[in-house]
């Protein structure tokens, strides 16, 4: 079992040691023992953060010698963030990760003074709660505690990226599949997914991330993902209808999204056909009031039934659906049969939607120059009356 112990060490015979030792990368180990001999910590801590990725140093337990036997002499006189992130590639050479769990509690204590370098110590444990121990329920407790924290802090932090990561995995185990569908668009925003996630890793995400925003009940709005570059890792390859299934599910054309959804045969969607099929008439009757100007947002029970197929006797409910989600404001006339909607939830508009809502700006802005022309000249005549 790797432990981490906190003796009186001789740094410069362990570097000295290891320059014998290790003649490829002697010339590291002299640099180190540069840096530590002039007490440059800035300069060194830049060394350790390249040094700790080297090849020869991720076997066995050379980077817990490393911490035993050098880094544990400065560690007070550097960046407290900076030594969480060596320490975060120390632990993995723990063979008992419920040694790591306590290594990280203990670090806790000396990087409480910095925000960053706290939450990265935790993001860590539930890193390794989550992926190594299983142990879903500690997991939780760490994204609770996390939460409201970094959501308060000040712009995107570097920890930002790997707890909504954390999150993410975590809510794709044991769900909702709304809240991983959210949190994995936050880590999204916090990397840049053409350069920073392999290719295999940017096309599986983008899978999970088409699905989650078709299947997730309590997701309508599916423009974020449309606009973002990770769809585009999915063309040519197998799994490139869920691109297209995205954009027919996020404007609610049911016939569209029933000729892909035959053509992918994905097993999560013959399972949540149920729940996929209510979701998708409610889409397209948020398209139907969307697609319509303010004087005409009067719907009857039939052109719901129609367009969203949904039987006539259901589409008070499915209205009612809608209104209680917040998703539609309006009412309900039951004697006529129509449904009046005078707003419809914001979404992130694709390029046909942004250009729809431009013409109307312009026939608005038109109409209103129109009623001062008229105003212009009509006003002496309503001036004399």
């Amino acid at each position: 079992m790797a432990t981490v112990k906190f003796a009186v060490v001789d740094v410069n015979d362990f570097l000295s040691k290891k320059q014998a030792a290790e003649p490829d990368i002697a010339g590291d180990w002299a640099r180190l023992e540069e840096l530590y001999n002039k007490k440059l910590w800035h300069q060194l801590t830049l060394k350790l953060l390249e040094f700790v990725d080297h090849p020869n140093l991720q076997t066995g337990d050379n980077l817990i010698q490393l911490y035993n036997n050098f880094l544990t002499t400065f560690e007070n006189k550097i960046n407290p963030l900076s030594l969480v992130e060596i320490i975060a590639h120390v632990i993995k050479q723990f063979s008992n990760k419920k040694d790591a769990i306590a290594f990280l509690e203990k670090t806790e204590a000396k990087v409480k003074a910095n925000d960053e370098a706290l939450a990265l110590c935790k993001v860590l444990q539930g890193q390794i709660y989550l992926e190594d121990l299983n142990d879903l329920d500690s997991t939780e407790k760490i994204i609770e505690h996390l939460e409201g924290t970094l959501e308060d802090a000040d712009g995107v932090t570097p920890v930002h990226g790997r707890f909504y990561k954390l999150a993410s995995e975590y809510y794709r185990v044991r769900g909702p599949m709304a809240r991983y569908y959210r949190a994995a668009l936050r880590y999204l925003g916090c990397v840049r997914a053409g350069a920073e996630l392999p290719l295999a890793e940017r096309r599986a995400l983008a899978l999970r991330l088409a699905l989650a925003a078709v299947l997730a009940p309590s997701v309508y709005d599916a423009g974020e993902l449309l606009a973002h570059p990770i769809l585009e890792s999915l063309e040519g390859t197998p799994d490139a209808w869920a691109i297209e299934l995205v954009r027919t599910c996020s404007r609610g054309d049911i016939q569209a999204f029933t000729a892909v959804a035959a053509r992918a045969n994905h097993p999560d969607l013959r399972r949540a056909d149920h729940t996929l099929q209510r979701k998708l008439a409610i889409l397209c009757l948020m398209e139907m009031a969307f697609n319509r100007t303010s004087a005409q947002r009067r719907l009857t029970f039939s052109e719901i039934a129609r367009e969203a197929r949904v039987p006539h006797d259901d589409v008070e409910l499915l209205v009612m659906k809608a209104l209680a989600e917040g998703l539609i404001k309006g009412h309900i006339d039951q004697v006529s049969e129509t449904v009046s909607i005078r707003w419809v939830r914001p979404r992130a508009l694709p390029r046909a939607g942004a250009a729809l809502l431009a013409a109307r700006l312009d026939a608005w802005c038109a109409a209103v120059a129109g009623a001062a022309e008229l105003l212009h000249h009509n006003a002496p005549d309503f001036l004399t009356l």
